[in-house]
């Protein structure tokens, strides 16, 4: 969530970073009358987010600056289409300019793949959802993201929720414990709130979680048709989640197995920096 605290403090600490002691150039050079307009441009199309923090990382700046975004985060744009313009000061526009096109182009990055994988299950009833594979320092801006882009949010950290993947089984193994034992030992010390997901790479693995009581199975690297086999298996005893192996060719065909959620890691650790540029207009 972009609370008021969070865009303070990521978007302090990234103009912090890029100017520790000021924009030497825009002081030196530029006057301290001079005034200008910035147009935030695109070149490419997309599916936009971050508006808020653009304005952020103007308004930590100079908080005389006028910023005005033009569309709402998620809304689809073409080439050309004007996005944002902020004015006042020549120097103030010039030391934010960097930072907020950085978070304007990858958070709109993130959101303009997670349309083209919400696209591409049209028709199913599954979801698209991230992971936590973020930009450490950045989670809260690309989760945001992927909900520009329609896609759903995972659990945000490992304080939210239980996620026993086949590390935490191995060690159960080795530690003679057996899974569904220690998921219900678990969820008898758990709040009835927290949800419990477990990660299996075979279908021989399904039936003791689902007698441990998880509420989510995630059925990881799966065929195809072991995909369907599990979701069979399964049969609404609890949420089925895919991952593994998921990109635009083959999230089609996923969906189409009956999973309930796809979890895609790319959606953070992969997208692209959208196209866009900050075009300057002298007063």
């Amino acid at each position: 969530m972009l609370t008021r605290a969070t865009l303070t403090r990521v978007v302090g600490a990234a103009l912090e970073e890029d100017a520790p002691w000021g924009d030497l150039t825009s002081t030196t050079l530029l006057p301290a009358e001079a005034t200008a307009t910035a147009d935030l441009v695109a070149r490419e199309p997309g599916v936009f987010s971050g508006g808020a923090v653009f304005a952020a990382a103007f308004a930590l700046t100079d908080d005389e600056l006028i910023v005005d975004v033009h569309v709402g985060d998620g809304d689809e744009f073409a080439a050309r289409d004007v996005l944002a313009s902020v004015s006042g000061s020549a120097r103030s526009i010039l030391t934010a300019e960097r930072v907020a096109l950085n978070f304007a182009q990858r958070m709109s990055g993130i959101a303009s793949l997670t349309a083209a994988y919400v696209s591409a299950i049209e028709g199913t009833a599954a979801r698209i959802a991230d992971t936590r594979k973020t930009t450490p320092g950045l989670r809260a801006f690309e989760r945001h993201a992927v909900e520009s882009g329609g896609g759903r949010n995972h659990r945000y950290s490992l304080s939210d929720a239980v996620m026993a993947k086949d590390n935490h089984l191995a060690v159960l193994t080795r530690s003679g414990l057996d899974v569904a034992t220690a998921l219900r030992q678990a969820l008898s010390r758990l709040p009835h709130t927290t949800h419990v997901v477990v990660e299996v790479d075979r279908l021989d693995q399904i039936p003791a979680v689902l007698d441990g009581g998880a509420h989510t199975v995630l059925l990881d690297n799966f065929s195809l048709d072991d995909l369907r086999a599990g979701v069979a298996l399964i049969d609404g005893r609890a949420t089925v989640e895919a991952s593994g192996g998921v990109n635009l060719d083959t999230v089609g065909d996923i969906a189409r197995t009956g999973v309930d959620v796809i979890s895609v890691g790319a959606l953070t650790h992969s997208a692209r920096a959208l196209d866009l540029g900050l075009d300057l207009r002298i007063d």
